[in-house]
């Protein structure tokens, strides 16, 4: 069941890596950007699809998966309104063999492949700016691969949701356990059990379907090291245009049985 998105104005400059722009590029870029709409399990790119636009998400989230021949999946990495979708556009790739689906409703823009490469081409700031948001992306990507090797349910789950607390504004979500099961690639009783003793220490609450995280600091002694590791990475490469305030409300988010 998908909820409706909240009516509040939006535009590119709330996505930081177009935020972080010279007004003068950050204009001439505008005028191509395409809002979009992004609807929980909304496909971004499929495995092995000629990428045709790149996706900056303004209040959406989107997770990078990779699904094996036996159908077992797991997140290689989110995205918000920290980064992009597609670098494989810029790195010359075109193609990926992992899969972009909508974690978290709300907006982007869109901008077509042809004019995303005119502009990291030329002589601005933009390609730049992509390339130390690669990285950065690399570090997140890298970090999931050793979380879900070495590192309880308990942690990544307190992971996941601190990241996702950095990439937006509160909202309700449609965030059932399987979806969450299938995010970190674990069954979905281990996130039912991790739930729980959060819940125990009182850094979540829900209840009737709802999660609330309500102590993010707390909720930051029970995550690994993985988080500070993206974070830090994120702020050291993007400076100001990753920068989120310490302060973090609340996330409001369905948690269905």
């Amino acid at each position: 069941m998908q909820t409706a998105l909240p009516s509040r104005p939006h535009s590119p400059s709330q996505n930081h890596l177009l935020a972080a722009l010279p007004q003068a590029e950050y204009e001439a870029l505008a005028q191509y950007l395409e809002p979009m709409t992004l609807a929980l399990g909304d496909m971004i790119y499929e495995p092995g699809e000629q990428l045709q636009h790149a996706c900056f998400p303004t209040t959406a989230v989107v997770s990078l998966y990779y699904v094996t021949v036996s159908g077992a999946a797991a997140e290689s990495a989110g995205v918000g309104n920290e980064g992009m979708v597609g670098i494989s556009l810029f790195m010359g790739g075109d193609t990926t063999p992992s899969s972009a689906v909508v974690q978290t409703a709300g907006h982007g823009y869109r901008l077509d492949r042809h004019r995303l490469r005119q502009a990291f081409d030329g002589a601005g700031s933009l390609q730049g700016l992509l390339l130390r948001y690669t990285l950065a992306l690399i570090t997140q990507v890298s970090q999931t691969a050793v979380c879900n090797r070495h590192h309880s349910v308990e942690q990544q789950l307190s992971r996941w949701l601190l990241l996702t607390l950095d990439r937006g504004p509160p909202r309700e979500l449609v965030m059932t356990q399987e979806l969450v099961a299938g995010i970190l690639g674990v069954r979905r009783e281990s996130v039912t059990a991790a739930a729980g003793n959060l819940l125990q220490m009182g850094y979540i609450r829900y209840r009737r379907g709802h999660i609330s995280v309500v102590d993010p600091k707390g909720l930051q002694t029970c995550a690994c090291e993985c988080y500070g590791v993206v974070k830090k990475e994120l702020g050291r490469l993007l400076g100001g245009a990753s920068h989120r305030p310490e302060t973090v409300p609340c996330l409001q988010a369905p948690f269905s049985h």
